[in-house]
């Protein structure tokens, strides 16, 4: 049923505020885009150092998409300048979103100073009140994600985050990057346990076709592709082996070490993709390529360091697997391409 608001205004207005890691503010993106493609006004919070990732969208959309842009709040565990999860790597996340919701108040007054405020606001959530999922084992505590093995009973930050989490319970709706095919069974239990239908897949968002999303590989160069689509055209089919871990996943040294070891020996296509870390990160050896490994596999592989175009790469026909760690992102681009997996779970 229309409201007032709807009827005075022909392109309701909603208010996207993506969470600062790549995982998750790139397919809220793709949604961003797509709900774009259909009429709506949208606004989409984000603090300065996030602002470019929205480029590819205010380009494409410059009439029906504002970013409003606040400060990134302080934390006193939190380094001045960092704003995005991958320059603290997922012990930040809690911290993260503690200084986050110090947003709350100059959001609130952004809003009662809006003359046509939004309708609704789609915003990042984790699906932690649902604990009994059908057909799913009893989860040990060491088979938790690390995002609750970490909690910290009376810990103000750990407390906001389950707070936060719990609210979640509190929304009109859950729109989901999933899709009927893969858990239909499992969005019917959520239906049932939340007591409304309001719960609706609309992935997978990484779709590569006439309507796909605008920020595709944003946080790749369009140089970059094309020199990995090259390579990858002069590859036979299902001869390539994709590695990548995440955009947060950062390996240690000796695993360094032993990926490099096995890809070289292996004597098989690859591209590897390896994540960027801090100057004391790579003191350390974290993230840091063996000397050599790249000279001496030049004709081999690749290797890029820092982001990739995932979709383009899982999509072609020349990539026959994908060494993962199976984030949702990554599992849900491999189906779409058709890729197998091997996975390395955190």
């Amino acid at each position: 049923m229309a409201t007032a608001a709807t009827r005075s205004n022909p392109h309701p207005h909603i208010l996207v505020f993506p969470y600062p890691a790549q995982g998750h503010m790139l397919p809220l993106l793709d949604l961003t885009h797509q709900l774009a493609l259909h009429g709506l006004t949208i606004t989409i919070l984000v603090t300065p150092k996030n602002l470019p990732f929205l480029s590819p969208l205010l380009s494409s959309h410059p009439s029906s998409i504002t970013p409003l842009v606040f400060p990134f709040p302080s934390h006193p565990l939190i380094p001045p300048g960092v704003e995005h999860v991958k320059d603290v790597g997922n012990c930040g996340n809690r911290l993260i979103m503690a200084a986050l919701g110090k947003l709350e108040d100059p959001l609130f007054n952004w809003f009662n100073s809006q003359s046509n405020p939004p309708v609704a606001i789609i915003s990042d959530f984790f699906l932690v009140e649902f604990g009994h999922l059908p057909g799913s084992p009893v989860f040990k505590q060491e088979h938790l994600p690390s995002l609750f093995k970490l909690y910290k009973r009376s810990d103000p930050d750990w407390e906001f985050v389950k707070d936060g989490l719990l609210a979640n319970a509190k929304s009109w709706g859950y729109v989901l990057n999933s899709f009927d095919a893969l858990e239909g069974e499992y969005v019917q239990w959520l239906k049932t346990h939340v007591a409304h239908d309001r719960v609706f897949n609309v992935g997978p968002l990484s779709l590569i076709g006439p309507d796909a999303s605008v920020r595709g590989n944003s946080g790749s160069s369009s140089d970059l592709n094309e020199q990995v689509m090259t390579w990858l055209n002069q590859c036979p089919d299902g001869s390539v082996v994709y590695v990548c871990f995440g955009s947060q996943k950062l390996l240690r040294k000796e695993q360094m070490e032993a990926l490099a070891n096995g890809l070289e020996k292996s004597d098989t296509r690859f591209i590897w993709v390896v994540k960027p870390g801090t100057t004391q990160q790579h003191v350390e050896g974290f993230g840091v390529v063996p000397d050599g490994f790249e000279q001496r596999t030049a004709g081999q592989g690749l290797v890029i360091k820092g982001w990739a175009p995932q979709t383009l790469i899982l999509n072609h026909k020349a990539v026959g697997g994908f060494l993962s760690h199976c984030g949702w992102n990554s599992v849900s681009e491999a189906i779409v391409g058709g890729t197998r997996f091997l996975t390395q779970m955190n």
